[in-house]
């Protein structure tokens, strides 16, 4: 079972990766963990992804493929992967296609998971963290609290200096732009499954245990 969670950022594609991983016995696919694991094994390419993201470049697709074609060909692996934050667009979407046919795989389901952006938005600018303990709280839906650990008395809270409301409704507006369209290309092969990812983190969960259930 082959499994692409899709999403716009802050849906939670993270945390139920997380849940697939620990009940379903895959493997995250990442194209964040395949550069940084490249990058640590000193090899020609780890020095060229190095070289680019140094100038302050993008990685190309080809790269990216490239790391891509590594992973889906590992046999110990075959048919257990989760690909998170991967295809990025319709080209990606198209290439994965060919790869897996190539290795004789297949994706089972597309899991679409739905928020109101409105909500998202909320989600990410208000996220702040202990100083010390580095607990996370959102200043909308958990706002923070005094914390148990006595170190954490004299604590702040920090946000990360992308956490604001510009910087996410770009982040959404390329996501409709660039990554929507691969939706409409997964549709129709009759891939995609809706979640509602407005509800809690358990419901989620167990929304996304009746679709394989399903399957």
């Amino acid at each position: 079972m082959n499994i692409v969670i899709f999403g716009p950022p802050g849906a939670g594609k993270g945390t139920q990766s997380s849940f697939l991983i620990n009940n379903y016995n895959l493997f995250q696919l990442s194209t964040g963990d395949l550069l940084r694991e490249e990058l640590k094994s000193g090899s020609s390419l780890a020095k060229e992804i190095e070289g680019l993201m140094n100038a302050g470049k993008l990685v190309s697709d080809e790269i990216i493929n490239n790391l891509i074609e590594k992973k889906i060909s590992d046999k110990k692996i075959q048919n257990q992967i989760i690909f998170d934050g991967f295809p990025r667009n319709l080209d990606q979407a198209k290439t994965l296609d060919s790869l897996l046919l190539k290795y004789n795989q297949k994706i089972s389901v597309v899991l679409n998971l739905k928020v109101d952006y409105s909500i998202l938005v909320k989600r990410i600018s208000g996220r702040v963290s202990c100083s010390v303990c580095k607990k996370t709280f959102n200043e909308f839906f958990d706002p923070p609290t005094e914390c148990e650990k006595s170190e954490c008395k004299n604590r702040s809270l920090t946000r990360r200096s992308d956490d604001n409301e510009e910087t996410v409704t770009k982040r959404l507006n390329t996501y409709d732009e660039q990554t929507l369209p691969i939706l409409g290309h997964y549709n129709e092969m009759n891939l995609v499954k809706d979640v509602d990812a407005m509800q809690d983190i358990s419901n989620v969960s167990e929304q996304i245990s009746n679709i394989i259930r399903g399957l």
